[in-house]
């Protein structure tokens, strides 16, 4: 629960940001609230928003969002069975809350009950406070100030780091750590940005590699025997 909420906040911040931006790139109040609140995915709803206001149109934003939101669906079968059992509507609601925080969250627990807890309270806490960001920055805009000057740029990359530090205390983890801060460090100079991200992802299959070969238990893993 403390985690799940330390994540919304900090989160929510970044909501902050989204709803400023929203409104300088000429969308209002309600049209940004409503992105928040059905959308729900601050990549996407970046993205999205940048294009439009970059002069772009509204088919390649929704093209861009779809595609970042994409990676959202191959959490679904690690999250399933943390709701086995659920109703359907239970399992809907679960479904708009699948996200990197509430994946992330929900896995570093060491049960599935405990997963089950986490999810719902990282997905809850991230929809409460990225909306309230939303709604405030929206509706505030310009008396916010700067917001370059607040350091809310560190906020999203501050958030992934905590999410990720439950892991780093298994050896599987360490190495896909370090396999994938290297390879994104050294392909900074090589190829456009964006990509460094991508190709650390050969981090998560080393980390993998050593979890077989040590007969270790994958971060991910529960009672019912998933990988």
């Amino acid at each position: 629960m403390r985690d799940g909420i330390a994540i919304g906040v900090a989160t929510g911040v970044v909501g902050l940001a989204f709803g400023v931006l929203a409104r300088a790139e000429g969308l209002s109040v309600a049209q940004a609230c409503a992105m928040s609140l059905l959308v729900f995915t601050g990549a996407s709803q970046l993205a999205a928003v940048s294009i439009v206001g970059a002069g772009g149109s509204a088919l390649a934003a929704s093209v861009s969002a779809l595609l970042l939101a994409g990676r959202n669906a191959l959490y679904g079968p690690v999250v399933a069975p943390w709701l086995a059992g659920d109703r359907r509507a239970t399992r809907a609601v679960a479904a708009q809350l699948i996200i990197d925080e509430s994946a992330g969250v929900g896995a570093a627990q060491p049960d599935p009950t405990r997963r089950r807890r986490g999810f719902w309270a990282a997905g809850l806490g991230v929809y409460v406070c990225w909306n309230l960001g939303t709604a405030v920055g929206a509706i505030a805009g310009g008396a916010l100030g700067d917001l370059d000057a607040w350091g809310l740029d560190a906020a999203f990359p501050a958030a992934f780091v905590a999410l990720l530090a439950p892991h780093l205390q298994r050896p599987s983890g360490r190495t896909a750590a370090a396999v994938a801060g290297v390879v994104a460090t050294a392909s900074l100079a090589l190829v456009p940005t964006g990509l460094p991200v991508v190709l650390g992802a050969v981090g998560a299959a080393a980390g993998a590699l050593h979890a077989a070969r040590t007969g270790a238990v994958a971060p991910d893993a529960d009672d019912e025997g998933l990988p």
